[in-house]
């Protein structure tokens, strides 16, 4: 049972279509993920199913009952609440049977003062349902399990008591997630839920999403997460909304078959075109050949075009070459960072190697992106050192970055400000890459959404990207394509990266070592990411740690030599060798088989001309009779017979379709002559 239908439904902005015609229905367990670049219309189409966008055309009907849970990327939660109480509170439906409980109480008390025995009675039993109707609710959604929401999405054990007003934009976040969860809607809308969770607090919800028996459809630019949660797509492409079954892979795969079988049926149209506009021009001046000539342009007409796919504009970044460093590009010692009374770093050392790509993990308010402002210079260290290695040179992208851009500058005077050295050119090109061109550059910073802004923040730091990348959440407002053409275009960076990111496929692709900052400190993994998860999970659920080899360079072995093929000889310098001249023998044999093919050929070529002479013969005839039959008709004095012209009638009838039947057998037949007269004319040359 479907309990959304989008029937038809169309919207646009202006002269932007953001629906057209879409059809989609959702079942009660149906698990979706909104595929396409920014800007494409997935939180317009999250809007809809919120019920906050209308449709210019067509319907949107919900079932009876069904409550919808909605993730915006924005969010307004004021203050005046602890935390648990935002939380248990947030189920529709609480507040008016609150309501309704003390009603009952206040009937029940005035029932008692005037003494009425029925007048108590009746109040007795509507407060004893009450009561009932609020104890099955507070079965259903019990504080335990909003305490366990809480401390899985990571907040502390004495946060559900603080005020929503003493939390972060980005830890609100989380509390309106939190209280999603707890209400367990028949349709959850995420928005992009992992933009601010930390690794461990990702983990935890994707187990619970796996968990999850209700409809959602969710928005990620994570490959990974998507893959673990979803079984239909959804996607936003070029020609409009498709949609798909499975998962990511399994749609980049349909995707990419689709696009294989279009090219193909495109190169067959055309090679059919071809052949027919050729037919045409060596026939057309032949009386006895303009039937054929007729079907064929008949057939040009009707020819489809295939419209291929439109390739998707995706961000393209190219870190040049970097100037080489020491081999040890960074070096902190004792390093402490305190905000008043709060140690966040203390007493870290640590060594950074070039070329290293480095990871760091842990959660929110560890901190991570405290230790990546502090190597950037951002802020100043209460103690220890910093020592950069030879000739290195830093580059810093910040989520801040994007907030701090000048709204009053232009996207080109912004990029450009950064390295006044850089020409237009340059400038352009880089800002092209981001998919700002043309008028693009001109537009003012203050009118970009997120998602554009961390676009030109990338851009500037692409004018000077440095040989020591710090790169902090990197991918947080990129779609999932621009994402991973970050990780693919940062795996041939030739300088050093340390980043910090909870988007696990971004980690997987790029970090050489992991580093976990927890509790002041920063502990290296030099094994993969699953390792970390590994331990994250031990640490939480109280399991003891397994013993870890130290941290050592890794000594490489020689790639097994893969046998050479059978047939493949080698000369003494070990390169293959080069095939000799063909035996003589061998070439006389070639020859013989080649003869005898011509001969084979010769041998069905002679009956299939007499087969395609006699068709035309009888096609002659055939249109000889339809042009009697036709004139005759046309004549006035024939209708007055009424006999005479049904039997005209119904042999123009007779005979135009067995004239159609037998002109198509005559062009196959005809095709299959061409094709074996031309084998034979290549032979014989």
């Amino acid at each position: 049972m479907s309990i959304v239908v989008f029937e038809n439904v169309s919207l646009g902005f202006g002269k932007k279509t953001i629906v057209e015609g879409l059809n989609l229905r959702i079942g009660r367990e149906d698990r979706i993920g909104l595929i396409g670049p920014n800007g494409s219309g997935k939180s317009t189409l999250l809007r809809m199913l919120a019920g906050e966008q209308g449709s210019d055309r067509g319907q949107v009907r919900f079932a009876r009952g069904v409550r919808v849970g909605y993730l915006s990327q924005d969010i307004t939660i004021a203050s005046g609440k602890t935390l648990a109480q935002f939380i248990v509170g947030s189920v529709p439906g609480r507040s008016e049977l609150e309501r309704q409980l003390a009603e009952a109480e206040r009937e029940m008390a005035e029932a008692e003062q005037g003494g009425d025995e029925e007048a108590l009675m009746t109040a007795a039993e509507r407060l004893a349902d009450a009561h009932t109707r609020v104890g099955h609710f507070e079965t259903q959604y019990t504080e335990h399990e909003a305490m366990r929401i809480l401390a899985g999405l990571g907040f502390a054990p004495n946060d559900p008591q603080r005020d929503l007003g003493e939390f972060s934009g980005g830890w609100k976040m989380r509390a309106v997630l939190a209280s999603l969860l707890f209400q367990q809607p028949d349709l959850l809308l995420l928005d992009e839920p992992t933009n601010h969770l930390d690794m461990p607090s990702v983990a935890w919800f994707a187990a619970y999403l796996q968990r999850y028996r209700r409809a959602f459809v969710l928005v990620s630019h994570d490959r990974e997460f998507l893959n673990e949660q979803i079984d239909r797509v959804v996607s936003f492409e070029p020609e409009g909304i498709r949609q798909h079954g499975g998962d990511y892979e399994a749609y980049k795969r349909q995707r990419a078959e689709e696009e294989v079988v279009l090219e193909n049926k495109a190169k067959n149209v055309a090679r059919e075109r071809e052949k027919a506009e050729q037919f045409i021009e060596r026939f057309r001046a032949q009386a006895n050949k303009a039937a054929a000539v007729q079907s064929r342009i008949k057939a040009l007409e009707k020819m489809e075009e295939v419209r291929l796919f439109e390739r998707r504009r995706v961000m393209h970044f190219d870190f040049p070459p970097c100037d080489r460093t020491g081999n040890e590009s960074l070096r902190i010692e004792g390093l402490r960072k305190a905000f008043g009374a709060r140690v966040v770093l203390d007493g870290v050392d640590l060594s950074v190697r070039r070329g290293e790509k480095i990871g760091i993990i842990g959660v929110n308010g560890a901190g991570k992106t405290t230790l990546l402002r502090t190597i950037a210079g951002e802020l100043t260290a209460d103690g220890g050192a910093i020592v950069f290695g030879n000739k290195v040179k830093v580059g810093y992208y910040a989520q801040h970055h994007a907030d701090a851009l000048r709204g009053d500058r232009t996207i080109f005077e912004e990029v450009a400000a950064e390295d006044p050295s850089a020409g237009q050119t340059r400038v352009r090109t880089i800002l092209g890459a981001f998919l700002f061109s043309g008028d693009d550059v001109d537009k003012p910073i203050r009118v970009l959404s997120g998602g554009e802004r961390a676009r030109v923040a990338l851009a500037k730091l692409m004018i000077k990207p440095g040989n020591l990348l710090l790169m902090d959440e990197p991918t947080n407002h990129l779609d999932l394509e621009s994402s991973e053409s970050l990780a693919e275009s940062l795996k041939t960076y030739d300088g050093t990266l340390l980043f910090v990111s909870h988007n696990r496929s971004f980690v997987r692709a790029l970090a050489t070592r992991i580093w976990d900052v927890e509790g002041g400190k920063v502990e290296t993994y030099p094994g993969t990411l699953d390792e970390y998860l590994d331990s994250s999970r031990r640490r939480r659920d109280g399991e003891p740690e397994p013993a870890r080899a130290p941290e050592r360079a890794l000594q490489g072995r020689p790639a097994a030599t893969a046998p050479k093929a059978r047939n493949e000889g080698t000369g003494t310098n070990g390169k293959p060798q080069k095939a000799g001249p063909e035996p003589a023998h061998r070439g006389k044999e070639a020859r013989r088989r080649e003869a005898e093919l011509r001969a084979e050929r010769n041998k069905i070529a002679g009956p299939l001309r007499k087969r395609v002479a006699a068709m035309e013969a009888e096609i002659a005839a055939l249109e000889a009779e339809q042009r009697r039959r036709s004139a005759l008709l046309a004549d006035p004095a024939t209708y007055a017979d009424s006999a005479r012209r049904n039997e005209l009638l119904g042999g123009y009838q007779k005979d135009a379709a067995a004239l159609e039947e037998l002109t198509a057998r005559w062009e196959v037949a005809q095709a299959e002559l061409e094709g074996l007269e031309a084998e034979l004319a290549s032979g014989e040359t």
